[in-house]
């Protein structure tokens, strides 16, 4: 297969076809084909972080504060807004179409000399574990100090919790989402999501609700995990400027310092500080309060309440918690004019509720609504009837992504505010038309 792999292109085209022909594989068979690929990147200090919302943003807080103390780190993230390559960072930059390429040729050669308990189930690395492979092997040639690694669904059986040296983990907020995979309760799914933990590891944690707390905490006794539990009452002086947000935090070895995350995102706060809990456990000396306060303050996350045009803000919120959060953060905006908000969402979310908090949040005095190009896309004509069930609620249905943002994004007044919002997919789409050239 390799020999007719020229391209960049290619590759991605393969990896998008993999899941046609193949399904999730056993732990312990992407174990032993990690093994096969010669454990790389096994030199380096790994963190792994899981969780409902958040964990991007704080891997991405985490390499930021590593790149300020002039630490070689890199973060395997997921979903990609628009470039696979995304999902490959090192020293705060994606990995290039060659170093992609190199990558992928590691992966694939070897399974073409798959040891033989993996011949006998006809083994082939999902989509997912395919990319985490090859971030390994990036992170491995790259000669990285620190590797942070984000789960993509749960934690226990997913393919990052392969690797079994960890330096550090951390548990971000829990909440409703992949139920079907996780469980239906929280407890369930915060024990999903606890089975990164590993013996004398610390893990870092926010305590939320009492439930998730006690099942975290019961998890790590049960593998002897040490535990960082994070209240919100380490955090003071919470000041909402115009393009930023300032707070104090009591750290465990300091007196109360003051951090500025640079969004109009209230959630990051939280994110910022679970990766700060994180830093101080990891007892580098390299990376001191200057670096955690410069790292933090130039860390911005695309599509986390990113402003793409004057009073235009991009939103991943996608599911129950994500979108209550990204409606707080809303709600403490001023806005002279109206708050206009372009949605849509993929169907295998719980997206009648989702719809149902939004519409009855009163916040938006016009909502437009798109269909998604990806094959789980909600139909335009469930996105359009779900809002027009509430009466009196003005919605307007766009055939195509590049309509709406013509028509209700750059058609907006002055002193409107205009928010996209609803799927990491629709936030990818709209950064892809962003940079698509003028004249085409």
């Amino acid at each position: 297969m390799a020999e007719r792999i020229y391209t960049y292109g290619e590759a991605e085209e393969y990896i998008n076809n993999i899941p046609k022909h193949t399904g999730k594989n056993s732990l312990e068979n992407t174990r032993r084909f990690l093994s096969h690929l010669g454990n790389p990147a096994q030199n380096c200090k790994v963190i792994h972080i899981a969780g409902t919302n958040g964990k991007g943003s704080v891997c991405a807080y985490l390499c930021s504060v590593f790149k300020k103390a002039h630490i070689r780190a890199g973060m395997f993230i997921s979903p990609h807004l628009v470039t696979m390559r995304e999902r490959l960072v090192a020293d705060g930059e994606i990995a290039t179409k060659q170093e992609f390429l190199e990558a992928f040729y590691a992966v694939i050669d070897k399974l073409a000399t798959l040891p033989q308990e993996l011949k006998e189930v006809s083994y082939h690395p999902s989509f997912f574990e395919f990319l985490f492979f090859m971030a390994m092997v990036f992170f491995q040639r790259a000669g990285l100090e620190y590797v942070v690694l984000e789960t993509g669904l749960g934690g226990r059986l997913d393919a990052t919790n392969a690797v079994d040296k960890k330096e550090l983990c951390v548990i971000t907020s829990i909440g409703y989402d992949h139920m079907e995979f996780l469980g239906n309760t929280l407890q369930q799914i915060a024990a999903e999501k606890a089975g990164i933990m590993r013996c004398h590891v610390p893990t870092v944690y926010p305590v939320r609700q009492k439930e998730v707390a006690w099942q975290i905490e019961e998890c790590a006794k049960a593998v002897g995990a040490k535990t960082v539990p994070v209240y919100k009452s380490a955090i003071k002086e919470i000041k909402i400027r115009n393009k930023t947000i300032d707070f104090s935090l009591h750290l465990h070895y300091y007196d109360y310092i003051g951090f500025t995350v640079s969004t109009l995102a209230v959630y990051q706060i939280e994110n910022a500080v679970l990766a700060l809990e994180a830093l101080e456990r990891l007892g580098d000396k390299r990376i001191t309060v200057f670096a955690m306060q410069e790292g933090i303050r130039e860390m911005v996350w695309e599509g986390r309440m990113e402003e793409i045009l004057p009073s235009v803000y991009l939103d991943g919120a996608h599911n129950a918690d994500g979108i209550q959060a990204f409606l707080e953060a809303v709600k403490l905006r001023h806005c002279q004019g109206r708050r206009k908000l372009l949605f849509s969402m993929v169907q295998d979310k719980q997206y009648q509720a989702v719809i149902e908090e939004v519409a009855l949040s009163g916040l938006f005095d016009e909502i437009g609504v798109v269909e998604l190009t990806c094959a789980r896309a909600l139909p335009l004509d469930v996105l359009e009837d779900s809002y027009r069930q509430y009466t009196g609620f003005a919605c307007k249905a766009y055939g195509s992504l590049e309509a709406a943002f013509r028509e209700f994004v750059l058609g907006r007044d002055d002193g409107d505010r205009v928010y996209i919002a609803g799927s990491l997919y629709l936030a990818g789409e709209m950064k892809a038309l962003l940079r698509r050239p003028r004249h085409d």
